[in-house]
């Protein structure tokens, strides 16, 4: 009995069929996969990090800065009762602007032409005059008109009042606020209601839904996801350009920062006590609205990423678990998870 030997390769066989070819060899095995190198990257990225560690140095070691200063008025009470009244003034402000400022939006939303032209006169008006001249006129209005009254329209007088005893400083300077709020937050209104497709309202009509229950439910809430954006960064401006009325010698933050550094010469660190408010009271906005958004996207985005807070939390899980079983793994295969 003899053997011969082929050289060709075993072909394999499929049962109930003939002999099938050999796999194709890849023509992609033989390369080397090279990453990207983003040499422009690290240099910017460099460079940014010496500018940051630079100004750093600076806070730290510039005996101008005189942190002990700032350490000693940041939290001083007349500092404090400043900042408890430039939260008033925003505040009343906010509510009062912006009440005012959806009635303009719906009076320009309007079919009369009488509301339509009297709501875009005064956005036009206040929106043209700086905020800084409206709040001097206001507190120079006893000089304009010295009784403010109610009676009969282009008759007699009932009933008046001084205007300086009426207004006041404090009560100009919400009056000028919140005017000079409302002609901004009526476009923030309107461009905010004018986002809502107009075909829901045409299908709440045909259902016969009121139209105030339109606006109350279907309108409004769809229309604050386009107004918070916008809203929060005006009512942010507000917490910031409450520093003009230091003309009108309230004692808000900026004024009384500035009649103590008039006292002790002390105009850098009394200039970061005022930055430092500014920045955490503007931190706490910034969080208000994050959380609003959040609130009012639920619609929309029915699965929202996770808050700072959960995240946290999540991490915080995360370690007591990998404490409790080491061996444990979570459903990405990192250890600390659930097995």
């Amino acid at each position: 009995m003899g053997f011969t030997t082929d050289s060709a390769p075993p072909r394999a066989v499929v049962p109930g069929g003939g002999p099938t070819a050999p796999p194709a060899a890849d023509p992609l095995a033989g390369l080397t996969v090279v990453p990207a190198r983003h040499p422009w990257r690290w240099a910017a990225v460099a460079a940014v990090l010496v500018l940051c560690a630079q100004f750093a140095h600076g806070l730290v070691t510039n005996p101008v800065w005189e942190w002990e200063v700032f350490l000693s008025y940041v939290l001083s009470e007349t500092i404090v009762e400043a900042v408890g009244v430039t939260l008033q003034l925003v505040a009343f402000a906010t509510v009062l602007g912006f009440l005012l400022g959806a009635l303009l939006a719906f009076m320009r939303l309007s079919r009369s032409p009488v509301l339509r032209t009297v709501a875009w006169t005064y956005v036009w008006i206040f929106r043209s005059i700086p905020m800084i001249v409206q709040l001097v006129f206001w507190f120079n209005l006893g000089a304009l008109y010295r009784e403010l009254g109610v009676g009969v329209p282009f008759g007699p007088v009932l009933w008046s009042v001084d205007s300086n005893d009426l207004i006041g400083t404090m009560g100009a300077a919400l009056i000028g606020l919140s005017l000079h709020q409302a002609a901004y937050a009526a476009e923030i209104v309107r461009g905010g209601v004018l986002a809502v497709d107009g075909g829901q309202l045409e299908a709440a009509a045909a259902l016969g839904i009121p139209r105030t229950r339109q606006i109350r439910r279907i309108v409004l809430p769809q229309a604050m996801r386009a107004i918070l954006p916008t809203a929060g960064n005006e009512v942010v401006g507000l917490l910031k350009g409450t520093s003009v009325v230091y003309v009108m010698a309230i004692g808000e933050l900026f004024y009384q920062v500035q009649v103590v550094y008039g006292r002790n010469g002390r105009v850098i660190p009394l200039l970061m006590v005022a930055t430092a408010w500014y920045v955490f009271l503007t931190s706490l906005l910034s969080i208000a609205q994050y959380y609003l958004e959040r609130r009012f996207a639920r619609g929309a985005d029915r699965t929202p990423p996770p808050t700072p807070l959960q995240r946290v939390r999540r991490f915080a899980r995360t370690l007591r678990a990998a404490g409790a079983d080491p061996l444990a793994r979570d459903s990405h295969g990192r250890p600390g998870g659930t097995p």
